[in-house]
């Protein structure tokens, strides 16, 4: 069984592209499972965030599996994505999720909430049962590592975030936020984190608004200077405040350029939200300054050279990691061979057993002696065919599990 990833992230995707090829909804992540699991596929995870969609997959022929999976990239979309898909195959997949989770491939270095959306995807696959032994075990060692690194290099010490970036974008346009008024759209982590830091910018006024209102009762007992009003007014209230930041997970397109109040001040919008929350016409309207995540590489600029300087620092750990888990993956691929070898010892014992049993005299002390005797023979007989298959795995000789099938089926003349 081989692992590979194929997927379009930040690094080499535009905005408009990784939105269109995103499996944000429930519907459309188990539409593309479904379709792979009948080709083949035997494990699946979809990983889908504001700045990657990556599937994660096992299957007996990842050649034949590689193309399916770009084909459910490029049907999102008339525009060739040959130029924007990253494949990546074996320990390279490892290695890549081992980032990912570590937060070494974010667009900010080390931000927390890609270690949760990991979790949770893996979670998801492993309840619907679309994960199973391989992605499982995987997806749980580079969440356990990067755990490790995190507090290692001590990248989150100063933690950071989409939403942090995004209003350092902000405060480089407009200064201070103490005479100005916000409105923060969606509660989900994106939105309470932008919510936590500007409450520490102290501005005139923060107002906050989700579709579902039961969710504004909890954040009006959170601070109460914050204000929650009704999303249906969200319009209204863009004509009184000077910022904006959109943070929900919606489907579609929550602010219209058609829907727009006339303005008499300058509104600054932040729409950290994939698919994108702000029909992107709206930055033709005057006085709208509109920015969105792909806005934001130019402040995490600076961010480069600790990003490179800790990945170098932790790339023999994640190497030996990636080394610790294909040793485990070969001693798991052996678990059918080296349960059949039991299987058939197990059956050589009871069989021999019971014919002295039935056809010889012998106490009982001498019957256990002799069983002893017979599963120590049995074990001794088979520990070095055992020992040498997987030394054939671990030196990646290609003699593959077919071949070990065939000189163990040989063995006993099966």
């Amino acid at each position: 069984m081989e692992i590979a990833v194929v997927g379009i992230d930040h690094n080499k995707a535009p905005i408009d592209l990784r939105e269109k090829t995103s499996f944000i909804t429930c519907s459309s992540k188990e539409k593309a499972i479904e379709a792979l699991k009948s080709n083949g596929v035997e494990e699946v995870v979809i990983l889908s965030t504001c700045n990657r969609s990556e599937i994660y997959f096992c299957a007996k022929d990842v050649d034949r599996t590689i193309p399916q999976v770009v084909e459910l990239y490029q049907s999102k979309t008339d525009l060739d994505i040959k130029d924007y898909i990253t494949v990546k195959r074996d320990r390279d997949a490892v290695k890549h999720i081992f980032c990912v989770a570590a937060g070494f491939e974010s667009l900010v270095l080390g931000e927390d909430q890609i270690l949760g959306q990991v979790k949770e995807a893996m979670e998801n696959s492993i309840k619907k049962k679309h994960s199973k032994k391989i992605l499982n075990k995987l997806f749980r060692s580079a969440i356990t590592f990067s755990k490790g690194i995190k507090s290692k290099y001590k990248i989150s010490e100063n933690p950071l975030s989409i939403s942090y970036v995004g209003l350092k974008l902000l405060k480089n346009e407009i200064g201070s936020f103490k005479d100005k008024k916000v409105l923060i759209v969606g509660v989900g982590n994106m939105g309470m984190l932008a919510l936590k830091y500007i409450i520490e910018e102290f501005p005139k006024g923060i107002y906050i608004t989700n579709r579902t209102h039961k969710r504004l009762e909890t954040i009006s007992n959170y601070n109460e200077e914050v204000i929650p009003v009704p999303y249906e007014k969200r319009y209204d209230y863009m004509k009184e405040v000077d910022i904006v930041i959109s943070a929900t997970s919606s489907p579609h397109i929550i602010f219209k350029k058609e829907k727009m109040p006339r303005l008499m001040k300058t509104l600054y919008i932040l729409d950290i939200a994939l698919p994108r929350d702000v029909e992107k016409e709206m930055e033709n309207i005057e006085r709208v300054k509109l920015f969105d995540i792909d806005d934001l590489k130019a402040v995490v600029a600076a961010n480069e050279n600790y990003r490179k300087k800790v990945v170098n620092s932790a790339i023999s750990e994640i190497n030996e990691k990636v080394e610790e888990f294909y040793c485990w993956k070969v001693d798991a691929s052996l678990d059918p061979i080296i349960g059949y070898i039991e299987e058939k010892c197990n059956k050589i014992r009871n069989e021999t057993m019971s014919y002295i049993e039935n056809n010889t005299r012998v106490s009982e002390e001498d019957r256990i002696s002799i069983e002893r005797f017979l599963t120590s023979q049995l074990k001794e007989t088979f520990k070095n065919p055992i020992i040498d298959i997987k030394k054939s795995q671990g030196n990646k000789k290609k003699i593959g599990q077919k071949s070990h099938w065939a000189s163990v089926g040989r063995s006993w003349g099966d």
